[in-house]
């Protein structure tokens, strides 16, 4: 690429190969919303088990965020996501042929940590090759992409499955995944600043691992981090999986009717990424910041959650979570703040701090949900009652206000100091 590219060559070369990588990730994390009654029949699963097999993915994603962030700063975004890409091919094809939870479990681990960089290298990339004022767009373009492989994780896999099964649908997964590394390898440029290191590329990893401690004891992404990573975490632990329960059991919904839900979610979610990122964006230049239109979009995210609590009447189900899709993404917002907030060298270890804590919690609220779940008796095979979706829910909509409270404070907190400090 020559030293100059246009914005054309930016978003062929380097926007798509990444997005490509983010839709499959997104689009082998919300599956099982659709699979879970093939895996809990087949398997005879537990809705505690369901809970820990899905959100076995979100561990090994988190537990690869931090060591990511250095590897990203150092060595660029092309070669890792590429190679960690492999190890995703692998995982869905153990999960293909897998026999036993055991076995399934590993599988989802792999894949949960071959996706890891997928949307992080791809944010890393774009603070390299784009200008900052543009990043709210361009990641809510990218974080579009998810929403289409949530969006063909929905009907479109529901309609596959009259031609194949779960394990057909992974086997494609596997293809796919070792074709998009080869896409990124052999598409994506190295940026001037990874191919000719600059003194932060060829800093030590103690000192590399200083600038995780830095971000790690900053106010500013303390005030930041606490309802983002409840918002974003809870938003992709039910979408992922406990949407589509809850659509059969509570709503009423048939299989095909809950799937059809799911792809309107998904629809919405990916309307959300490219309406609020270019919000952002619009409103940053008329002197509104990016964090007050996040905020604002991740307390009416709450108050949806809290309708869906309530139970809503039959006519007001679709609607209602229609709007949890759209609304849920607004905490995506936030990485592009705090990439703003922080050195361009920082980058790929802010992202992945933030992208470490969300995991964590999403590891956690999946599995949690479906160990509340658990405490009350199936109705029948597969169908859960509704008391432990409502008191589950009411958990995350709980520690979602605690933690709204808590920004609203501490950013004004920092804002004060800051504006006491430059005087």
């Amino acid at each position: 690429m020559n030293a100059s590219p246009t914005l054309t060559q930016r978003l062929v070369l380097i926007l798509f190969p990444f997005a490509f990588g983010y839709y499959l990730s997104y689009l082998v994390r919300v599956v099982n919303a659709v699979l879970a009654p093939d895996l809990t029949k087949e398997l005879a699963l537990s809705s505690d088990t369901l809970g820990l097999l899905t959100a076995i993915y979100f561990i090994t994603f988190a537990a690869t965020q931090i060591p990511l962030g250095i590897l990203l700063d150092r060595y660029g975004p092309r070669k890792i996501e590429a190679g960690l890409l492999l190890f995703a091919a692998v995982g869905a094809a153990v999960f293909a042929v897998g026999d036993s939870v055991v076995t399934l479990i590993i599988g989802r681990g792999l894949i949960g940590f071959g996706v890891s960089a997928c949307l992080m290298a791809g944010f890393k990339a774009f603070t390299q090759w784009f200008k900052p004022q543009r990043l709210p767009m361009i990641n809510g373009l990218i974080m579009a992409a998810g929403g289409l492989g949530a969006l063909t994780a929905t009907a479109p896999v529901q309609y596959a499955l009259g031609f194949t099964d779960w394990r057909g649908i992974f086997t494609i997964l596997s293809v796919l995944m070792a074709l998009c590394a080869l896409l990124i390898f052999t598409l994506v440029p190295d940026h001037p600043d990874t191919a000719r290191p600059n003194t932060a590329n060829k800093a030590s990893l103690g000192e590399q691992f200083k600038g995780i401690k830095v971000i790690f004891t900053d106010s500013f992404f303390w005030s930041i981090a606490p309802l983002t990573m409840l918002s974003q975490a809870t938003f992709i632990s039910i979408q992922s999986l406990w949407a589509g329960p809850w659509l059969r059991d509570i709503g009423g919904l048939s299989r095909v009717e809950a799937a059809d839900t799911l792809f309107l979610i998904a629809s919405a979610m990916i309307a959300g990424f490219l309406t609020l990122g270019t919000l952002a964006e619009r409103l940053s230049r008329r002197g509104i910041p990016p964090i007050k239109v996040s905020t604002l979009g991740m307390m009416i995210f709450i108050t949806i959650q809290g309708v869906i609590i309530l139970e809503p009447a039959s006519n007001w189900i679709v609607p209602i979570w229609i709007a949890f899709g759209f609304f849920g993404t607004t905490g995506i917002v936030q990485y592009a703040v705090l990439s703003q907030h922080y050195p361009k060298q920082l980058s790929g270890r802010v992202n992945t701090a933030l992208n470490l804590l969300v995991f964590i919690a999403a590891f956690t609220i999946q599995w949690l949900i479906g160990k509340i779940i658990d405490h009350w008796p199936q109705l029948d095979q597969g169908h859960y009652a509704p008391e432990g979706y409502q008191t589950a829910f009411t958990v995350t909509f709980t520690l979602q206000i605690m933690a709204l409270t808590w920004l609203i404070y501490a950013y004004r907190k920092f804002n004060a100091n800051h504006v006491s400090t430059s005087h």
